[in-house]
């Protein structure tokens, strides 16, 4: 049994809510305990996974949180940063899975983050999941 933190960047309550659900049933039915932590935003995701992988705590990470496009250049930073921070940490060998949603609209984040449609939050924790996996692998 593995334990898995999700980091969640909480700005839309009810789209996060779904996002956490997915990915905390998709770790739970592997069989794997779960801690969910908030952070204020998309940006500060990666650096608070890179604090809690530096305490040996966990053993792997999933990322949550929802960006919807504006209309100033703010969504096209925070979407790239996140991404590449989380990168950066994959890169490195941590096991993370993505889940920040980067949509246009309300409505293709409900889509995405509900747990009966695309269901992105236990995408991303399934991603955690086999990244850890790769990783004991070759461990």
């Amino acid at each position: 049994m593995a334990k898995f933190l999700i980091v969640e960047a909480r700005f839309y309550d009810h789209l996060n809510d779904m996002l956490v659900a997915g990915a905390k049933a998709a770790l739970k039915d592997a069989g794997h305990k779960v801690d969910v932590i908030t952070v204020p935003g998309a940006l500060e995701i990666p650096g608070a996974i890179a604090l809690a992988d530096q305490s040996d705590d966990y053993d792997g990470y999933v990322a949550i949180g929802v960006v919807i496009r504006g209309e100033t250049y703010h969504f096209e930073i925070v979407a790239g940063e996140s991404a590449r921070g989380i990168m950066a940490l994959t890169m490195d060998g941590v096991a993370i899975g993505n889940g920040i949603l980067t949509v246009e609209n309300e409505e293709q984040a409900i889509v995405r983050a509900d747990p009966k449609q695309k269901d992105k939050g236990g995408e991303a924790a399934k991603a955690a999941l086999a990244l850890l996996a790769l990783r004991e692998r070759w461990a």
